[in-house]
């Protein structure tokens, strides 16, 4: 597999239409029925050298489009400067304008996999730009605030937007952020769980904070994707909600 260089770029700029993924599983028909597994992504096998927006340089040998999705405020930037940079944006919250993303390229069972993800605005006057980057994605991470009941109660309407206008077999995550807080916390563990499995999700509890399963959710999507554009789907062998219950670390283990 050859690998070529990233060339430099001054600026972000919106990124190309994409074909997306059909392996291993469509979008649940409804609460509770699993995705069937088909054929093999679009695109074949990883593409090496594609193109990185980030003007860092990086080397790798595939590259795919994550969304973060969720209410304004449940701590989707927050989420992804932990994962990015290590760093956890304390201070005045300001809402995300548009979209924004960052890229990071991660070793993935000793293949280069370049992450470039988007963190989307919340908020319902740009649910329309946003839906026009739904049908590029690869995967989603859909975020709620354990705090904040309604950024839970809005998750249905979340998936059934999801549904709409993304691509069938898009890799999808439920996470419920800012554990850290437990003191204000008003959505139980449990009720995430249950939520998720109504859904056939994998489903994780975070916190930007202290970054409590925040890399393990990038990791655990990267390798499924990865995964998912080799060239024998029909010898799978890692199972993302398998993965996902077996590395997930609870909040109560990592308080200060």
């Amino acid at each position: 597999m050859s690998r070529k260089k990233s060339p430099r770029s001054k600026e972000a700029s919106a990124p190309a239409a994409s074909v997306l993924p059909t392996a291993n599983g469509s979008w649940p028909a409804g609460p509770g029925t699993a995705c069937p597994r088909s054929e093999a992504l679009p695109n074949g096998p990883p593409q090496p050298g594609r193109p990185s927006l980030g003007g860092r340089g990086d080397f790798y040998d595939v590259a795919f489009k994550v969304m973060l999705v969720g209410d304004s405020g449940v701590g989707k930037t927050c989420l992804l400067v932990r994962f990015k940079d290590g760093a956890f944006l304390a201070g005045t919250f300001i809402s995300t304008v548009g979209i924004d993303f960052r890229n990071k390229v991660l070793d993935v069972d000793g293949m280069k996999v370049k992450l470039q993800i988007w963190d989307t605005a919340g908020q319902e006057r740009f649910r329309s730009v946003t839906h026009a980057y739904y049908r590029d994605a690869h995967a989603l991470l859909l975020l709620y605030d354990v705090t904040n009941k309604a950024s839970f109660d809005n998750i249905q309407a979340w998936l059934a937007e999801i549904r709409e206008y993304a691509q069938h077999g898009v890799v999808l995550m439920l996470l419920g952020n800012k554990v850290d807080s437990a003191q204000e916390r008003v959505v139980k563990r449990e009720d995430g769980e249950k939520l998720a499995k109504e859904y056939g999700l994998p489903f994780m509890e975070t916190s930007a904070k202290m970054g409590l399963n925040v890399d393990l959710a990038f990791i655990a999507i990267a390798k499924e994707l990865k995964q998912r554009s080799m060239k024998a789907p029909s010898e799978l062998h890692f199972q993302l909600h398998d993965y996902v219950r077996r590395e997930g670390r609870s909040a109560s283990c990592c308080r200060p």
